[in-house]
C-alpha cells in the first residue's frame, strides 16, 4: 500500500516509516499537518497514520476536515493519549482504528493489514483462487498442503491485485505502492514481481492486459 505518515517525533517517526516499509509499503513521511495535506493533494493514499499533536496544529481537526472533504481514506490514530474519552472522540472523528503509545511495532502491522481489508470488502485474511490459498494476515501461499512464503515487495504487488480482483491495475498503480517519494523507479521491476508471483500462484493467476496493466483472476 501507499502510506502516509503524519508524526512530528523523529525517533518514532523513523521507527514506523523503516517498520511498515519493512513490511512491502511505500511510506511518505511528514512532520507536520501542512505537509500532510499536501501529500494528499497529489497521492492518493491507501492509509494514514496521524499523531494527534503535530507543531502546526491538532491532528482531530485534520481527520475531521478530511471526512467534511469526503476523503475517505482509512486513518490509524497514534498518540500517547489514552483516555477512554480520547479514543472515543478519534473513532468519532472518523478514525478507522487508535493505537496508544507506545506501542509495538507489530501490532501495528496487524492492525494496518485488519483496516485495509475491510476496506478492500475482504475481512476474512483467507483468499482462495482455485486450487491456491492465499493467507494474507502470515503472508503465505498454499498450495497442495506446501506452503510458499512471498518477501515484503512480492506481497505489496499481490496486495494491489487483491484489492482489485478481476480488475485491470495499471503499472503506475503498482509502482506508487512500492515507491516513496523521491525513490529512484527501475523500469522493470513490476515485470520481475508479476514474473515471480506468477511463480509462486500460478502463471494462469495473473493476466497481461497488453498496454494496460494486469489483472487476477477472481476469486
Amino acid at each position: 500500500m501507499r502510506v502516509l505518515l503524519i508524526e512530528d517525533d523523529r525517533v518514532l517517526g523513523e521507527a514506523v516509516r523503516d517498520h511498515v516499509a519493512a513490511d512491502g509499503h511505500a511510506v511518505d513521511w511528514s512532520a507536520t499537518l501542512a505537509e500532510g495535506r499536501e501529500h494528499l493533494h497529489v497521492i492518493s493514499y491507501e492509509l494514514v497514520l496521524l499523531d494527534l499533536h503535530l507543531p502546526d496544529g491538532k491532528g482531530i481537526e485534520f481527520l475531521k476536515a478530511l471526512r467534511r472533504e469526503n476523503n475517505d481514506t482509512p486513518v490509524i490514530i497514534l498518540t500517547a493519549r489514552d483516555q477512554l474519552s480520547d479514543r472515543i472522540e478519534g473513532l468519532n472523528s472518523g478514525a478507522d482504528d487508535y493505537l496508544v503509545k507506545p506501542f509495538d511495532l507489530g501490532e501495528l502491522s496487524a492492525r494496518l493489514a485488519a483496516v485495509a481489508r475491510r476496506y478492500a470488502g475482504s475481512p476474512n485474511p483467507l483468499i482462495r483462487l482455485g486450487p491456491v490459498e492465499i493467507d494474507q494476515a502470515r503472508r503465505v501461499v498454499v498450495i497442495n498442503g506446501k506452503e510458499t512464503m512471498l518477501t515484503s515487495r512480492e506481497w505489496a504487488v499481490l496486495d494491489q491485485f487483491l484489492r482489485r480482483p478481476g480488475i485491470t491495475v495499471g503499472k503506475a498503480q503498482i509502482e506508487d505502492a512500492l515507491y516513496a517519494f523521491g525513490a529512484e523507479i527501475e523500469s522493470n521491476t513490476v515485470e520481475v514481481y508479476v514474473s515471480r508471483l506468477r511463480k509462486k500462484i500460478g502463471r494462469n493467476a495473473i493476466t497481461t492486459v497488453r498496454g494496460l496493466g494486469y489483472r487476477l483472476a477472481a476469486p
